[in-house]
């Protein structure tokens, strides 16, 4: 990645600044100023190889293994990569979560092949305390919520500018009593939502509620029910989908 880049800022450099270059025919325009377009990659026919309706050129953009890719961040010092990476897109090539250790990696994302760019608007900030979010082009990702993921899995949601997290746990109730565990997901602050659900064998879901009468998220101890109204489950195995902020 990084020799490609080099490559691609010393092609750049060594033409007049400002000028709009296409890559395969001649430098055009090179008095051009105030450009928006730093690399024109765009081409006519003219200027290909045995030139035809059938043929073109296409950029190939570097294919990397999102589920073990970890940043360098060495160079991002504020100067050489002052956006920590914010925008960069790769395609990538295997299936499976991110990696989420330290400060050089991303958001714990499910991903598959496809063309993905890292989310990081707010740089350097972002990245030490808040790691990006690898999202897929062309569309908001799916996110699998799975049993007793302790990190928790990103959401499509940010609330002014941060980003709510779903983990997905079960709770056991006795039948005689309102009272139940619903263990609170590693770093939740405060609770976005809550969903309980208990799916059935055949048929629709035999039990669904998006309230709880009370929740207390340091210790897990909650009142299943309404704000209003305290109710008992029957007894049985249900569950439920904790939204929430780190």
């Amino acid at each position: 990645m990084k020799k490609i880049f080099y490559l691609l800022m010393l092609g750049a450099t060594s033409l007049p600044v400002a000028a709009q270059v296409l890559a395969n025919g001649n430098v055009i325009n090179s008095g051009i100023t105030n450009s928006n377009v730093f690399f024109d990659a765009s081409t006519t026919f003219s200027n290909e190889a045995g030139s035809g309706a059938n043929v073109g050129k296409g950029l190939v953009i570097p294919s990397v293994d999102l589920v073990n890719f970890q940043f360098d961040l060495t160079l991002a010092d504020g100067f050489t990569f002052p956006t920590f990476f914010d925008g960069m897109i790769v395609y990538n090539n295997a299936t499976g979560t991110t990696l989420t250790a330290g400060n050089r990696s991303s958001t714990a994302t499910l991903v598959s092949p496809g063309y993905y760019f890292f989310f990081n608007p707010n740089g350097g900030t972002n990245q030490t305390v808040q790691p990006g979010v690898w999202r897929p082009l062309g569309g908001d990702p799916k996110f699998n919520v799975v049993n007793a993921a302790a990190a928790g899995t990103a959401t499509n949601t940010l609330v002014d500018g941060a980003q709510v997290y779903a983990y997905k746990g079960q709770f056991t109730t006795t039948g005689s009593s309102t009272a139940v565990t619903i263990a609170p997901p590693t770093g939740l602050t405060s609770m976005y939502g809550i969903t309980i659900f208990k799916r059935a064998t055949t048929g629709n879901k035999v039990v669904f509620s998006k309230e709880l009468y009370s929740y207390n998220s340091t210790t897990g101890a909650a009142v299943t029910g309404s704000p209003s109204m305290s109710v008992v489950y029957p007894a049985d195995t249900y569950d439920y989908i904790i939204e929430y902020f780190k």
